[in-house]
């Protein structure tokens, strides 16, 4: 990877390092996370009690994009992933698909938001589940073609988020020294494969 790169992703790193943190009872300051139980009852006869865990309320659908610039560099993101051991999460941009949108349209919503960049031409590629075992919520992929820069990032008073250019190459470099670690952000660039020049 090209050393300004390497020394570029370096100070976003840094700028999000978790230098403290304290336990505090995170339902009484932000009710973000819920859980349901429910019973479930088998063909065979056998039953299971399963929790379900819920984002606002809801399943918590979200879309991962993998936009790629007029000059065929992809953008990615650097920000706070602050239950991870290294603290800081490198990968693309994402978000939750709200009521009433379809991943396409929170790819576009979402893309400006957290990088201030538009699509020319969106394309579903793929898709996953979050976690089948405690979660309904799917995550779409999305690929993002002919992106340019039109404004400032939009960000929530509460969301941290550097963007960053990189060639192909170098993201899959990334991902191949183990530095893109979510398994979304992952799932994202070998579903880009086939339609990434690398």
């Amino acid at each position: 990877m090209r050393k300004e790169k390497l020394e570029e992703l370096a100070r976003y790193q840094e700028d999000y390092r978790i230098v403290r943190n304290e336990e505090v009872d995170s339902f009484s300051l932000h009710p973000f996370l819920t859980t349901t139980a429910g019973r479930y009852f088998l063909a065979n006869g056998k039953m299971l009690v399963r929790e379900k865990l819920l984002k606002q309320g809801r399943n918590g659908d979200a879309v991962i994009i993998v936009p790629v610039t007029l000059d065929k560099e992809v953008v990615m993101v650097v920000e706070p992933r602050v239950h991870t051991k290294e603290g800081v999460g490198i990968g693309f941009p994402a978000g939750y698909i709200e009521k009433e949108e379809t991943p396409i349209m929170a790819a576009r919503r979402e893309l400006q938001e957290e990088t201030g960049y538009q699509a020319q031409e969106f394309t579903l590629i793929g898709g996953c589940y979050q976690d089948e075992g405690c979660s309904s919520a799917y995550n779409s992929i999305v690929l993002a073609k002919g992106c340019l820069k039109v404004s400032e990032q939009m960000l929530d008073k509460d969301e941290f988020i550097h963007y960053f250019i990189c060639r192909v190459d170098e993201a899959y470099e990334m991902l191949n020294n183990g530095l893109i670690k979510g398994a979304n952000s992952q799932l994202a660039l070998e579903k880009a494969k086939q339609y990434l020049k690398v």
